[in-house]
């Protein structure tokens, strides 16, 4: 099956309607949640096994890996910023840039990772104090995964740059590819051979490597990259590498507290227990496939004000706002009354272990509130990132962090497990509120924007 290359087009002059919003986010919204049904699936798969700490290895494995990953997130997010603007502005060589140079910080920040392995396990197991088992586990998990760091990374840019020129058919397609594949492999692996965490590492292994072949077969087969006019002097050039690296600084930043958060909530849940950590596990995976849902819509406005900007397209710029806000209402509405409604059953993908599965009904609560407080700052955030404007975003999750360490130096002695999802849910709330602060300044750069189309004309 051949697949459309062309990206949605949108006219410059006239404002986007609801259909050709949702044509842009649909694709974006299933690529997205494809992202957390690598490690949806390596938990439901662990969760068949009658040992919780199978549940809780792979958890902490994936968090490790997260913590890494996550803190390079920027290279998926600012490269989608920095090629919807190359395309907005019609620069067929700096598109062709802002594929290259993050591949290239891409590959050697994985190469790094394969060589400080030791360390980084090490310590990461000493902060986050699991069980022997669970622990034990995790090594394992870690020992085989990190080989694809490389892979991994190059895989953010590519889905990144694809995302940026609106290639949302191409994104779809690879992460598909890839976690089929993964899905195929864990069965094989986990329930055919019996290699248990082993199994699930190996097969997110040679999925990550599959992908990023694949990836770059696509892209060079659709003739979406020209290097024929591409020397190695641009891609180090100072002006726009600085730009880069300035933006991708702030989404360093904003990965670091988003990482601090997730690290110490992992850790305290550890301490309560085996049975705390996997139903915790579970529930953070119910949680990654709602933020990446509406990550969709958030690649979508990101990707429409980038153009706005680089076309600059007044009435796009206006139009995004709306229907990010929009759209992210309606979503969380929904998507609050399935988790309501169909919780207990979703619950049950993950995990046959009855301890387990009570704990996590208990808790399903926190998962029903968290699409409510969670679809706001993830269209801000969108906003906010195609405007290539991520300090704001830095410093609102700064402050959300501050949230979130008082609350938990109050709320987990008093409720134990209950309070640390308390405090979770005021983290997310908080970081919805504290960018929502921030709008003004970005209207009021949208004005400037405006100002400077008018003397223009």
């Amino acid at each position: 099956m051949k697949l459309a290359t062309k990206p949605i087009k949108i006219q410059t002059e006239v404002t986007i309607s609801n259909r050709e919003y949702l044509t842009l986010a649909i694709p974006l919204i299933i690529s997205g949640i494809s992202t957390p049904i690598l490690g949806a699936v390596d938990t439901a798969v662990v969760g068949r096994m009658p040992d919780p700490s199978f549940i809780g290895g792979v958890a902490v494995g994936a968090l490790i890996f997260n913590t890494m990953y996550w803190l390079l997130g920027f290279l998926r997010v600012s490269t989608s910023g920095f090629t919807s603007q190359a395309q907005g502005s019609n620069n067929e060589k700096e598109i062709t840039l802002t594929f290259l140079r993050p591949m290239v910080i891409a590959f050697l920040f994985g190469l790094f990772f394969i060589l400080m392995q030791s360390p980084i396990l090490q310590t990461a197991l000493y902060l986050i104090g699991a069980s022997e088992a669970v622990t034990s586990h995790a090594a394992t998990y870690f020992s085989i995964r990190i080989w694809g760091a490389p892979f991994s990374l190059l895989s953010y840019v590519i889905i990144g740059w694809l995302v940026g020129l609106g290639k949302v058919r191409l994104s779809l397609a690879t992460q598909i590819f890839m976690n089929v594949l993964n899905i195929l492999l864990d069965l094989i692996f986990v329930l055919g051979f019996g290699w248990g965490v082993a199994g699930v590492a190996s097969a997110t292994l040679i999925a990550e490597i599959s992908a990023v072949i694949f990836g770059l077969w696509m892209i060079f087969r659709a003739k979406q990259i020209d290097l024929s006019k591409i020397k190695i002097n641009m891609i180090v050039e100072s002006a726009p590498l600085m730009k880069m690296l300035k933006v991708n600084s702030d989404f360093f930043l904003r990965t670091v507290c988003l990482l601090t958060m997730t690290g110490i909530f992992t850790s305290k849940g550890a301490s309560m227990g085996e049975v705390t950590l996997a139903a915790n596990a579970v529930l953070l995976q119910i949680h990654y496939l709602v933020a990446y849902f509406f990550g969709g819509f958030a690649n979508a406005s990101s990707i429409l004000i980038g153009r706005a900007i680089g076309g600059k397209n007044e009435n796009l710029y206006k139009r995004a706002f709306t229907l990010s806000a929009q759209w992210g209402i309606l979503s969380a509405i929904v998507l609050s009354i399935c988790i309501f409604v169909f919780g207990e059953h979703i619950v049950s993908l993950f995990t046959t272990i009855s301890i387990v599965k009570e704990k996590a009904n208990s808790l399903l609560i926190w998962m029903i509130i968290f699409p409510l407080v969670g679809f706001w700052y993830a269209q801000l955030e969108g906003i906010f990132s195609g405007a290539t404007e991520p300090k704001f975003i830095r410093n609102s999750i700064m402050f959300a962090l501050l949230v979130y360490f008082i609350a938990n130096w109050f709320f987990i002695p008093l409720y134990q497990n209950t309070g640390l999802w308390l405090a979770f849910i005021l983290f997310m709330l908080s970081r919805s509120l504290f960018l929502w602060m921030y709008v003004p300044k970005l209207i009021k750069n949208m004005e400037m924007f405006e100002k400077g189309l008018k003397q223009e004309r």
